[in-house]
């Protein structure tokens, strides 16, 4: 029986799709791929890994040309990976061992993977979440929403440590996401609170601040997932630090701990306000509540805001205060974590 059929959807990504599919060859038993408009040869290379090669005439809405590639699939599980996307060796021998289980009568109906989107110049991940990646080809999973598309997770979950890497070459076009939300307004579609999240999100990259705040509170207003609440009030933060409100950005912040525990990476953003107007010791504080924290296993972790960011800060908030034997600890602790920055390269002169 064939287990598993990767989904694509593709555009112009000739430079990536085959360091993308000559990943998956190793373990997929089929692959789809869904081209929406491609002026290069990307079809053509697909063709060279797969004989299912579809046209999706686009319409500014990546849920429709996925589920499009899912309705394409054949195997029991459906998989969807971006042309960007990688998969290291080691991961695909999971995904090997992984496709072994899914034959038996409780098999998952969705598996969740590391998804990592940044790493720091050893590949050690800076940025990763967990991401619903395969899911049963039994038509009770769609993906939903025009942008930042998503399917919702139901039924038997089961968690993975195996990782995805994004490896991006070239950005997204400029303002792409945010002209079809603008498209979406235009046409008078009320935007769900996930949506309201992403567009105020988009305008924040656009240094769009005051329109990006309105949204933003009105996104907090809703039911909206708790990690894109808490997430939206790290961007109201920078939105007013940006427009220099810096009490509104600090109260912006708190607010966030109405929703869970401090997270690592809000307190070092109040942190660094406070070593910004040089009171180093509530920026000691923050930073020192960051350093002990625990990563959120349900949302976004980013590692260094619990390890290596407060403890190079904590070694200049010391330095500064004129305590110099706490300043040389935290030096030595953030060289554990990132031996080889040029941050650390530098204090290690300097303290020397």
């Amino acid at each position: 029986m064939n287990i598993l059929s990767i989904c694509m959807i593709v555009k112009n990504e000739s430079k990536v799709l085959a360091r993308a599919l000559d990943c998956v060859k190793v373990f997929a038993d089929e692959i789809i791929i869904v081209d929406t408009g491609s002026t290069d040869n990307t079809k053509e290379l697909a063709l060279k890994y797969t004989p299912f090669v579809y046209d999706f005439e686009w319409c500014d809405d990546f849920s429709k040309a996925r589920n499009f590639s899912f309705s394409k699939a054949t195997c029991k599980y459906c998989m969807w990976l971006d042309a960007d996307d990688i998969i290291l060796p080691t991961e695909q021998q999971k995904l090997l061992n992984l496709k072994n289980q899914l034959n038996s009568p409780t098999s998952p109906d969705c598996i969740m993977c590391e998804y990592v989107t940044n790493t720091d110049e050893t590949g050690k991940p800076t940025f990763k979440y967990f991401r619903e990646r395969i899911v049963k080809n039994d038509n009770s999973f769609v993906w939903v929403e025009p942008i930042h598309e998503v399917i919702c997770p139901h039924g038997n979950i089961f968690y993975t440590d195996i990782q995805i890497h994004h490896k991006k070459l070239t950005p997204a076009p400029a303002k792409r996401n945010l002209k079809i939300y603008q498209k979406l307004i235009k046409n008078n579609i009320n935007l769900s609170p996930r949506a309201q999240y992403y567009y105020a999100r988009e305008l924040f990259y656009n240094n769009y601040f005051k329109k990006s705040i309105t949204i933003l509170n009105k996104f907090l207003k809703t039911n909206g997932w708790i990690e894109n609440k808490i997430d939206a009030c790290l961007i109201l933060a920078k939105c007013y630090l940006s427009l220099n409100n810096q009490q509104k950005a600090i109260s912006s912040l708190f607010h966030s701990f109405t929703y869970a525990p401090p997270r690592a990476n809000i307190c070092c953003e109040l942190a660094n306000i406070f070593l910004n107007i040089q009171d180093y010791t509530t920026a000691i504080f923050w930073f020192k509540l960051a350093l002990n924290s625990q990563p959120n296993s349900t949302g976004w972790i980013e590692p260094d805001y619990f390890e290596f960011i407060p403890a190079i800060q904590l070694c200049v908030c010391y330095y500064h205060l004129g305590e110099y034997s706490q300043a040389k600890f935290y030096h030595e602790l953030s060289k554990k974590f990132k031996p080889h920055s040029p941050q650390v390269l530098f204090n290690e002169k300097f303290f020397a």
